[in-house]
């Protein structure tokens, strides 16, 4: 555990798709390492002594069964094998190796998480506490969000927003100056209506620039990092 925190080592070659679980874990209040291939698997693996791992069947250095085979040398924590592949004879070989469960890709990050939480609970004192739990509001600039009444108010005053522009603002607002990708941006955020496409987010960040700022067309708070997507400005 990491600050009162269990941590989760997700491996795997799609740095996207990390990309994307991080911020599904972040909100369950669990931290997550990510490591690209199997050689930095082991290397985060001996740093940071995880809770549990992720891992995806197939890696470049070393694949998913072969870091598993040398994380059971040392330890019994919880494993998760994610695969695209569906064949009976690579989710036999995962649990024979000592996998605790199997996830076949592409999967939903919900699903992901779910079991992440279900083998926490198996293994460990794991009660759910949500990120928010331990922060009841955010304050950068003279903007505050509260967290448990889902609010934003400057200098005092409430401002009304949606639900998903809220999404976003909470998003934005909990990292300053992290960039955060367009597609990170909806996986955090999104609805069942909520379509995924570039100019969807792009009108919710414009009508959030409208509400917040002074002068929308020189924001002040909500930041595009052209070619990267959006990050909520730093104070000083």
């Amino acid at each position: 555990m990491i600050d009162g925190k269990y941590v989760v080592l997700a491996a795997d070659d799609e740095v996207e798709l990390l990309d994307s679980l991080e911020l599904f874990l972040r909100r369950e209040n669990i931290e997550m390492k990510k490591a690209v291939d199997g050689i930095e698997a082991m290397a985060l693996f001996e740093k940071h002594q995880p809770d549990m791992v992720l891992l995806d069947v197939m890696m470049p250095g070393l694949d998913g069964f072969q870091v598993l085979e040398k994380i059971r040398e040392k330890s019994k924590i919880p494993a998760i094998m994610m695969t695209a592949r569906s064949e009976d004879y690579d989710k036999i070989l995962g649990l024979s190796l000592g996998a605790d469960d199997y996830i076949v890709k592409p999967y939903n990050p919900l699903e992901v998480v779910a079991r992440v939480k279900a083998a926490l609970r198996r293994c460990y004192d794991y009660v759910e506490q949500s990120a928010t739990v331990k922060q009841s509001n955010i304050k950068v600039f003279d903007l505050e969000l509260d967290l448990e009444s889902m609010i934003i108010r400057k200098n005092g005053v409430e401002i009304t927003l949606t639900k998903t522009e809220y999404k976003i603002l909470e998003l934005l607002m909990k990292a300053p100056g992290r960039i955060y990708t367009k597609q990170q941006i909806f996986d955090y955020a999104r609805e069942d209506d909520f379509i995924a496409d570039d100019s969807t987010i792009m009108v919710h960040i414009s009508n959030l620039r409208n509400k917040l700022e002074d002068n929308p067309k020189n924001a002040k708070y909500i930041k595009t990092v052209k070619g990267l997507g959006y990050r909520f400005e730093k104070e000083a």
